[in-house]
């Protein structure tokens, strides 16, 4: 089976937070994982939208140009998303050329054959900002349902697509004046000529979630109207046709959904295989999957298809997995109140498979859910650790102890152990089932019942007599055991990848697939068991729910990230060498290390994210260079003080040390 998957692409002009995650990231990365492990043809698409009104708007208020917005947080979410253990086969950006040229060439061949036409139509017009308020630039009352606060796009209350000159007492976004109409031309797509095509292929979709195909049927009842797919913006993708000089692609028609093609190029030729990406948006037989989150259940299940059906060569979405949306201690969401958890601050205190776990659990797919810090310590706690990192310490635990790591051979298993192994084999098709369906949250609450059940079996087997009274009843116990663990490191893949990373160095079996838990193996031995969950305390969750609504930590402006230092400023920083005593990974992370430095009148501590580029053991006796003078802080629940230098290029780091042997504690000047 061939897939490729998407993920909406997120406005490169901030951090992702939890909604982003539930909506579209997290449930896509558990299909994909799912997916690589039953052998399927997938590939996992996605990248950063770089032409959304909110990025100049936000360059405006910074006073930069938009591609120093961009260019910040294109790493930064790229990086949260590696963070988290979402493995994209290509996160690309809408700003490439290879982008441009694909938008363009798509949007002229739809405009050659006659779905594309100008209109004069009437804009707002900002006389005090002297600009043309397109989108997000103005906004009003929603025509719709009344709400105020509707941009001009969208109205976020009622899901409805607005035009800037439906809405009622337009005010400027940016100065908050009342704008006036003037005529301009715009270019229209031809969408109400496909009302029919839509209608007869969305009925071809019986499965679809019901969220989905509700949105859909009130629109068509309404009616489909031709839609602008030009903005006079001076940040976009520029229309390719001489009299639309200094206009751009409309954002969300002709530019962004675009980027899954362009980001699909851009693997292919990544890989070596230019023409490869044909396979997959050519090929009728590919299983187009877009997840997304509700707001945009317009754009990709009517619009998108329609574009694509004018389009006349790419294959149509066949399944659109769209989640509702995830509240916060029960409010809804907001950036703008800050009443949101980022995943930059959550990473740098807390590790990634929780959260997983948390939100695989409470995935909002078929109404609004709210997730609460309550709920995630309890299922880190109660659940992680209390039931599946008990259990998996109980075995290793047990077996170094009375094994000496060795995994006894069994003779004939018995009714209790074929009773798991049933048990191992039925929740393997269950779940597989669950994923393939969409049902994330069902498939993650099956799982768990694995290692509940292996506790259970654990108790009820009791090796700690059997060992002294029944040692052939004690090895088929332990052997059956490991089953069910070399079983879990198989299935918790796509919801715990760092868990079972630990899982797979204590098993030491290699790379197996999805259908191969069913039949689990045993090793001849176990490596040294790593712990899986440590218990949060109490104290960290009030900590995190303190932040909700709190102004975020004061930074520098990005204006001022060029400016130049005045000496004194420079001298205020105090860099000294200091020599590696000690060091070690923060436990639960791939990253972060924890280094003990001498700096000649004392020793300190201090965590540093170079994890992946160096091991602990060499670097002890190094000597590097550390900015002393910082205050401390906490990374993970660890106190870090000080931070050492280090040249970063994408993935790559290398430690500043200097070239020949010099005191600890010399300054640096």
């Amino acid at each position: 089976m061939r897939i490729l998957v998407t993920s909406a692409l997120p406005y490169a002009n901030g951090d992702i937070h939890l909604g982003h995650l539930a909506g579209a990231y997290l449930p896509a990365d558990i299909y994909v994982k799912y997916h690589r492990l039953k052998g399927s043809d997938v590939v996992y698409i996605c990248g950063s939208d770089e032409h959304g009104v909110a990025i100049p708007q936000a360059a405006t208020r910074q006073g930069v140009t938009p591609r120093v917005i961009i260019d910040r947080y294109h790493e930064r979410i790229k990086q949260s998303f590696a963070d988290l253990g979402i493995e994209f086969d290509n996160y690309s950006r809408t700003s490439l050329p290879l982008h441009q040229k694909t938008a363009q060439d798509f949007f002229r061949r739809v405009y050659d054959k006659g779905y594309i036409k100008p209109r004069v139509t009437r804009q707002l017009y900002c006389v005090s900002c002297r600009m043309s308020l397109a989108d997000r630039y103005v906004e009003g009352t929603c025509p719709y349902c009344g709400s105020d606060g509707a941009r001009g796009d969208q109205c976020e209350a009622c899901g409805r697509w607005t035009e800037p000159t439906e809405l009622i007492a337009p005010r400027c976004k940016t100065c908050g004046n009342t704008p006036e109409p003037r005529e301009t031309t715009h270019w229209f797509f031809a969408l109400s000529e496909f009302q029919e095509p839509l209608r007869k292929w969305l009925e071809s979709k019986p499965d679809w979630k019901p969220n989905v195909k509700r949105f859909c049927e009130g629109w068509f009842k309404a009616g489909l109207q031709d839609r602008s797919v030009t903005r006079d913006l001076e940040w976009g993708v520029p229309v390719p046709l001489a009299e639309a000089a200094g206009k751009v692609l409309y954002v969300w028609l002709f530019d962004a959904p675009i980027g899954y093609i362009s980001s699909t190029k851009e693997w292919a030729a990544r890989i070596g295989q230019p023409d490869r990406w044909k396979d997959y948006w050519l090929d009728p037989g590919t299983r187009l999957v877009h997840f997304i989150g509700k707001d945009n259940i317009v754009f990709h299940a009517m619009v998108w298809p329609a574009m694509l059906m004018a389009h006349g060569d790419w294959v149509l979405p066949a399944e659109i997995p769209a989640n509702e949306f995830l509240n916060i201690e029960g409010k809804k969401l907001s950036t703008s109140r800050n009443w949101a958890v980022w995943l930059p601050e959550y990473l740098a205190e807390l590790p990634p498979d929780p959260l997983r776990y948390a939100l695989a659990l409470n995935l909002p797919e078929n109404r609004d859910v709210d997730f609460t810090w309550h709920d995630y310590l309890a299922r880190n706690n109660n659940e992680l650790a209390d039931v599946l990192g008990n259990f998996v310490n109980r075995v290793a635990v047990f077996l170094h102890k009375n094994y000496g790591g060795r995994v006894p051979d069994a003779t004939a298993d018995d009714a209790a152990g074929l009773e798991v192994l049933k048990a191992i084999e039925d929740t393997t098709v269950r779940v597989g089932k669950m994923i393939d369906g969409f049902r994330i949250k069902d498939a993650a609450r099956e799982l768990m019942n694995l290692p509940a059940l292996g506790n259970r079996y654990f108790d009820g087997q009791a090796p700690w007599r059997t060992f002294k009274s029944d040692r052939v009843q004690c090895n088929r116990t332990m052997n059956t055991c490991v089953r069910l663990v070399s079983a879990l490191e198989v299935l918790f893949q796509p919801f715990l990848p760092f868990t079972s990373a630990k899982l797979g160095r204590m098993l030491n079996l290699g790379r197996r697939g999805w259908d191969d838990a069913a039949r689990p193996v045993v090793p001849s031995e176990l490596g040294e068991p790593e712990i899986l969950f440590n218990k949060i305390e109490d104290a960290v969750i009030e900590a995190q729910v303190a932040k909700l609504g709190a102004p975020p930590e004061p930074s520098v402006p990005a204006a001022e990230e060029d400016e130049m230092l005045e000496f004194d400023e420079f001298r205020r920083v105090k860099l000294v060498i200091a020599k590696v005593l000690e060091a070690e990974r923060v436990e639960g992370t791939d990253k972060l290390l924890k280094l003990k430095v001498d700096l000649g009148e004392e020793q300190r501590q201090v965590v540093a994210g170079i994890g992946r580029t160096y091991d602990p053991a060499s670097l002890v006796g190094r000597s590097i260079v550390l900015v002393a003078n910082l205050k401390p802080a906490k990374i993970r629940g660890v106190e870090s003080n000080g931070m050492l230098l280090a040249a970063v290029a994408g993935e790559d780091v290398s430690l500043v040390t200097v070239d020949r042997a010099i005191a600890p504690g010399s300054e640096v000047s």
